[in-house]
């Protein structure tokens, strides 16, 4: 017998009572990562009555119903409208895009998206930011509270366009009375990423700064869309960190890897890395090291205490995480082209650190011939 149209698939998903009672979930970002796992998500469940799925590309779910534009286009509002809540995702934070270009469109893709939901009705918006946003700093606290202050800097990839979300999203309600913003800021984000932090781990060796007390702590994209799916139906508010219960220190990360660690001094490291990215050898900033070097680990407690769990341990992500990257390695201390980078890719800021160590080599080399 053969499977049922999509459509009447659909449609007979959506028949359920519990569905003519759930929200129109409108989600931008959809044909791929996140954005494609949490549609397919949504539109699997009981609890939704229908997904919109945006973005410039059709995607794989049959089951949502597609409109295809950029999400600058004003003409997202007709789109949006008789949605309930829109899940914006479409976001770029390509560590190969020109960065001016990466900000246009980060910031006025959400503000385009915010003001037209807030424009036809739409009366909750969740935005994903990340973790990065509180900032990586030594005197951190072992978790953060989601209150704690958004101390970062724009000096790493995209946390400058990240941290323009989140003022964006205080604003907004201010701006359209009726508009709930939830923000969700996940921890280092594993399952099909390609960031500079999972980049670290494409490294012969985890290098470590002199001095520096790293504190791992991940998140599953599996988990981020099931966190994602609890702020669309309302079971929880306001700003919520995502990530595994816990974090592991480098020398946990070290032995579950077992990848030996490289320790350079600080100034050596910061210097080498600023001097690389100028020059255009890596596309992550020195800024991005700091995340390698301080804790930013976060508790999650307004997750928690809405009744969400994580599936996923940071030992389950690590090991995940290590399968994904396996066979991937820096070559001569610098990344090859973007072709060539998930076969021999290095993060950014491994990369820095690599050649930071080919500079302390030379030097040692030119101090003995003297």
């Amino acid at each position: 017998m053969s499977s049922p149209d999509p459509q009447v698939r659909a449609a007979r998903n959506h028949s359920t009572p519990s569905a003519l009672r759930g929200p129109v979930v409108a989600v931008t970002g959809a044909a791929s990562g996140v954005g494609a796992l949490l549609t397919a998500r949504l539109a699997a469940s009981e609890e939704i009555r229908q997904v919109i799925a945006i973005d410039e590309r059709r995607g794989e779910c049959a089951e949502a119903q597609w409109h295809i534009l950029d999400v600058r286009d004003p003409a997202i509002a007709e789109k949006l409208r008789g949605a309930d809540v829109v899940v914006h995702l479409a976001l770029d934070l390509d560590l190969e895009t020109d960065a001016a270009a990466r900000t246009a469109y980060n910031v006025r893709g959400t503000q385009t998206v915010l003001t037209a939901a807030a424009a036809v009705g739409v009366h909750r918006v969740v935005l994903c930011t990340s973790a990065m946003v509180y900032g990586a700093l030594p005197d951190n606290e072992l978790p953060l509270s989601e209150d704690a202050e958004l101390r970062a800097t724009a000096e790493a990839t995209g946390v400058g366009d990240l941290l323009e979300i989140e003022r964006l999203a205080r604003r907004a309600p201010r701006a359209h009375p009726g508009l709930n913003v939830t923000v969700v800021r996940p921890a280092v984000l594993v399952g099909g990423t390609d960031t500079a932090l999972t980049r670290y781990f494409e490294s012969p060796r985890l290098l470590v700064v002199a001095g520096s007390r790293p504190a791992w702590q991940f998140c599953h994209v599996e988990d981020l869309c099931s966190a994602l799916e609890y702020a669309v139906l309302e079971k929880v508010d306001g700003e919520l960190a995502v990530g595994c219960d816990g974090w592991l220190e480098q020398e946990e990360v070290e032995e579950l890897s077992g990848i030996r660690r490289m320790e350079l001094p600080s100034a050596v490291a910061l210097g080498a890395a600023a001097r690389l990215h100028r020059i255009g050898l890596t596309p992550s900033p020195a800024g991005d090291l700091a995340y390698t070097m301080y804790p930013w680990v976060i508790s999650g407690s307004r997750l928690h205490d809405a009744g969400w769990r994580a599936q996923w341990t940071n030992e389950e992500v690590l090991a995940e995480l290590l399968e994904e990257v396996s066979g991937r390695h820096t070559v001569a201390g610098r990344r090859l082209g973007r072709k060539d980078a998930t076969a021999a890719g290095a993060a950014g800021a491994t990369v820095a650190l690599l050649g930071a160590a080919a500079v302390v080599r030379r030097a040692r080399k030119a101090r003995r011939r003297i």
